[in-house]
């Protein structure tokens, strides 16, 4: 997916919905389309990283986020496995966000013919959660306080 002209660009930051991201997804979203045929390419996120399942959750990919917060709590007792997920989601998740940018696109697209309204359209149904970074930091704030829990209580005994 070559995104050259204004159309395709316009579309792109109507969906991501923040204009300082725009061209890091622009770039990212242009490794996943060889001469049309989309393919999985490890494309790095930090945030991803750091969030995971949080992340899809922030750009409104519920499915993915779904999955991979059942994977996250299953794995939780696997040595290693957290941070190899971290590592895999990191480099993979930006994947799921394209997809769902494609789809979106192409809904939008069959039923929509003007184009302005097309954007607009794109802009209602893309963007992210903010909420989603209130939740995260709440997760994390009661795991890390069960945990000096539990180790208050193992060092009191």
């Amino acid at each position: 997916m070559q995104i050259q002209n204004d159309y395709e660009y316009k579309m792109l930051e109507a969906f991501i919905n923040k204009p300082e991201k725009t061209q890091w997804y622009k770039n990212a979203f242009e490794q996943f389309n060889v001469n049309g045929i989309d393919t999985m390419k490890w494309v790095w996120s930090w945030w991803a990283f750091g969030a995971g399942w949080a992340f899809l959750l922030y750009r409104k990919q519920y499915l993915p986020a779904l999955v991979l917060f059942v994977v996250t709590m299953i794995s939780a007792s696997i040595p290693f496995a957290g941070i190899i997920l971290m590592i895999l989601s990191g480099g993979y998740a930006t994947y799921f966000v394209y997809q769902g940018y494609q789809k979106q696109k192409a809904q939008i697209e069959a039923k929509i013919d003007d184009e302005a309204q097309r954007i607009e359209t794109m802009r209602a149904v893309g963007g992210y959660n903010s909420w989603v970074v209130w939740l995260y930091i709440f997760i994390n704030l009661l795991v890390f306080g069960y945990a000096l829990f539990m180790l208050s209580a193992v060092l009191m005994n």
